[in-house]
Formats: C-alpha cells, sequence, structure tokens
C-alpha cells in the first residue's frame, strides 16, 4: 500500500506540472499570436512604402521575443520529460519486477496442461461475446470447440447487452422457455422481469394504467401465491404514476435505475446456474486471485531467501503460508479444528463426537486416553472409536 501511496504522489506532481505548462504554453502563444496580429497589421497599413526604422525595431524584437519563447518552451518540455522518467524509476524502486520466484515452471507445462490454459481462454473469449477471436484462437491451438458451447454464451451476450439498452424482450423470452427448470430452483428471475416490464409500461404516459392492467392480469397470475406483496405494491403504484411528481411519495423507489442494473445481474446468474457454467470465466477468476495473492508470495519469498529455505518450497505441494482470497474465491467447505488451529486434510479428516462437537482425528487422538474420551467442549464422557468422519 506504501508504494501505492509514493507511486501515486509522482504522478500526481507529474500530472500537475502538466496542467500548469499547458496553460502557460497556451497562454504564451496566444499573446504572440496577438503581438504578431498587430505587426502583421502594422506593415500593412502601407504596403508601398519602405519599412521605417520604428518598423524593423518592432520586428527585430518580436522575433527576438519567439526565439526566446520557443527556447523557453523547450526548456519546460525537458523538465516535463524529466519529471516522468522519475515516475518510471519510482515505479522500478517500489515494486519488484522479477515474479520468477513466486511461480512454477511445471505448472503449465506439458500438451494437456496448455490444451486447458487454451481452452479455458477460448471460454473467456465467448463469454465476452468475442466468437471470433476464440474461434480463431481455437483454430490456431488445434481445439475442437463444440458449436453446443458456443451458443449459450451468444445468446447470453445478446440477453445482457439487450438488458443493458432497457430492452427487455430477449431476456422474457428466455425466462418464458426456461420457466420450469428456474421454477425448480426457486428463480425469482421471470418475475423480476415482467415487474419491470409491468413499471415500463406505468410509466409510459398518461392512460397507460389500463394498459398495465392488461398486462398483469396476462402475466402475474403463475407468481401470485409467492409474490402477493410484490404484486400488491404495483397494483398500488397505479395511483402514483411514476414520473410525475406523485411518485416521489410511497412508490418513488420504484422508478430507481438501480432496478436494471440489479436485473443485469440475476440474469447472469440465474442464467450461469441453469446452464452449470460458473458466473464469472475461469481465466477472470484466476487472474484476480492471482493478483490478490501475488504480494504475500513476493514477500514470503523475500523472507524466504533470507533465511536461505528456498527449498521448502519447492518440496512441497502447498504455498508455506495462507493467503485469504476473501468470500468470493471461496469454493469449497473448510472446517479448522478447534482444538490444534489447524486445517483438516484427508489424513486429518474432521470427526464428530457422540455429543455434536467436531474437532481433527489428530486432535482425537492427542486427546484420548485409552478408552476414554472428555468432550473439550461438554463435560461427557465417550468412547473415541464412537467418533464418525465428517465430509463437508
Amino acid at each position: 500500500m506504501d508504494a501505492w501511496v509514493s507511486v501515486g504522489r509522482d504522478i500526481d506532481r507529474v500530472v500537475g506540472k502538466f496542467h500548469s505548462s499547458q496553460l502557460h504554453t497556451s497562454r504564451v502563444c496566444e499573446d504572440l499570436s496577438a503581438e504578431l496580429s498587430r505587426l502583421e497589421a502594422e506593415l500593412d497599413s502601407n504596403p508601398d512604402a519602405e519599412i521605417s526604422t520604428t518598423q524593423r525595431l518592432m520586428l527585430s524584437q518580436t522575433v527576438a521575443k519567439v526565439k526566446d519563447t520557443i527556447q523557453k518552451i523547450a526548456t519546460e518540455h525537458r523538465e516535463l520529460h524529466s519529471s516522468v522518467s522519475k515516475v518510471g524509476k519510482a515505479i522500478d524502486r517500489n515494486f519488484i519486477a522479477d515474479y520468477a520466484g513466486a511461480t512454477s515452471e511445471a505448472a503449465l507445462s506439458g500438451p494437456d496442461k496448455e490444451r486447458l490454459l487454451n481452452q479455458v481462454i477460448c471460454q473467456h473469449f465467448f463469454r465476452q461475446g468475442m466468437l471470433d477471436i476464440g474461434e480463431e484462437l481455437a483454430k490456431e491451438a488445434g481445439l475442437n470447440m463444440q458449436l453446443d458451447r458456443k451458443e449459450p454464451f451468444l445468446e447470453l451476450n445478446q440477453i445482457i447487452e439487450a438488458l443493458k439498452h432497457k430492452n427487455l424482450e430477449p431476456a422474457l423470452e428466455w425466462a418464458r422457455r426456461h420457466r420450469e427448470k428456474l421454477q425448480e430452483k426457486a428463480s425469482r428471475l421471470e418475475f423480476k422481469l415482467h415487474k419491470l416490464k409491468f413499471l415500463e409500461i406505468l410509466n409510459s404516459g398518461a392512460g397507460s394504467q389500463l394498459a398495465a392492467v392488461k398486462y398483469a392480469r396476462e402475466n402475474f397470475p403463475p407468481f401470485a401465491q409467492q409474490h402477493e406483496k410484490e404484486i400488491q405494491v404495483l397494483m398500488g403504484a397505479m395511483l402514483y404514476p411514476l414520473g410525475s411528481e406523485k411518485s416521489q411519495g410511497p412508490y418513488g423507489w420504484l422508478s430507481d435505475s438501480t432496478l436494471w442494473g440489479e436485473i443485469g445481474e440475476l440474469f447472469t446468474k440465474d442464467a450461469c446456474a441453469l446452464l452449470g457454467l460458473s458466473v464469472n470465466s475461469h481465466l477472470s477468476v484466476v487472474v484476480n486471485a492471482g493478483c490478490r495473492a501475488l504480494p504475500a508470495l513476493l514477500n514470503i519469498k523475500q523472507v524466504m531467501q533470507q533465511r536461505l529455505v528456498t527449498g521448502v518450497w519447492a518440496s512441497r505441494e502447498e504455498l508455506p503460508i495462507e493467503i485469504d482470497l476473501g468470500k468470493e474465491c471461496r469454493y469449497h467447505s473448510l472446517f479448522a479444528c478447534p482444538i490444534l488451529r489447524q486445517q483438516t486434510s484427508d489424513s486429518n479428516p474432521p470427526m464428530r463426537l457422540t455429543c455434536g462437537h467436531c474437532i481433527s482425528r489428530d486432535a482425537l487422538h492427542k486427546l484420548s486416553n485409552g478408552n476414554k474420551l472428555k468432550c473439550p467442549y461438554c463435560p461427557m464422557e465417550q468412547n473415541p472409536s464412537d467418533a464418525r468422519r465428517i465430509f463437508f
């Protein structure tokens, strides 16, 4: 964080110099332009006459001033260039450019791993709607990307783009086709889309209430039982036309523009879940996780080099430190033994005692005294053999 602050100060300083130099240069050039215009007018006042001594003096002074101004602007430009070069030095000084110590060459070596990497990159391009780039990469990498793996991404991107332009029809059509599967997952997507469509009709102008009621009668009945309260609120909003001053009353929040952003996120989440896809592409997840973990990896690398224990990293399949990447990067349930303060593993799994408390197998062995075990959290005594392994 200190490195970011230090480099940020240097960048702010350079940007400030650029702005001040731009203002000064513009002002000086305007003054020179005005002076040259006055000299031109003076010379054109009597074009047939010879140049007078006063005019020669004005001309020589103007030429000298132009040369002096150009020299000053060039000096300022050199100073700016020097300031920019200092920013580069500050970046080199505050950030580590050698990341080799925090990577493993064997992680992506081999034809199978290269094929998987290219496949992940292709899928990322398909997710972003860049089918031509993804297809070209697949062709050059020799990947056989089936058509059924491209079409879902193409359709989802078209619908998301339509939602960005407040066009609900493609999303509504998609939700109708997948209604049964969405209902199995207790998704609120289709109702939310109909809700926005209802509000869009209600906000279309005077006399829109009848059209809104007709739309509600045609589309809200399948959701009446689950969303009764929300439908009642929508019906009450008809008394306060959206877009008018009255809409600032109890139903003003229905015209909030954030509803469109929320529906886009909900559609992406539910559609990906329905198609068996992750919300974010694998490539973006890996890159974001790597950017978060990199500073900690570089720090531990430096410490290990200072203590001459670099072999510890290469001889194990796990990192010598724990790096928290946040809840969004947690995809597996973890259990840390409350006794030994260690995460459980296949060789040291979590065990459920007969009293209901959970500890690791190593802790179970350490606390056991023959055929007796006293729970560390309650006074219940039990036989260690009665403990059962738990699978999260």
